[in-house]
């Protein structure tokens, strides 16, 4: 993992407390892929902005639509189901080649530390 990376993405989310991930609207899935860097690993990619999430909703994703998380609905709701499936997380993705993953405990730790309460 990028440190640079996971602390660019913090310092995006913190002011508005809130990143982004690809849901569909009429079934209410969200994206989970194959882990680029893991083998038999599912991971969810988020991004820190609407627009950067938007750019992905093309191709096989093109009836997804950017879905807000607030750091209080992460850490309160998320983190328990993701960890029960074994979710890994991919940060501000751009493509295939160009995937930071890390894992669902040390991303939400890095989360709960820039909550603001």
């Amino acid at each position: 993992m990028n440190e640079a990376t996971l602390s660019e993405f913090l310092n995006q989310v913190k002011p508005e407390q809130k990143f982004w991930a690809l849901c569909e609207p009429a079934s209410e899935d969200w994206v989970i892929l194959d882990s680029v860097h893991f083998e038999n690993t599912d991971v969810m990619p988020l991004w820190s902005s609407q627009a950067l999430a938007q750019a992905h909703c093309i191709d096989e994703w093109a009836s997804y639509q950017p879905s807000a998380i607030t750091v209080s609905q992460w850490l309160e709701f998320w983190v328990e189901d993701l960890s029960a499936d074994n979710i890994i997380i991919g940060i501000n993705w751009a493509d295939d080649n160009d995937c930071e993953e890390l894992g669902l405990d040390e991303f939400s730790q890095k989360v709960a530390e820039i909550e603001t309460l």
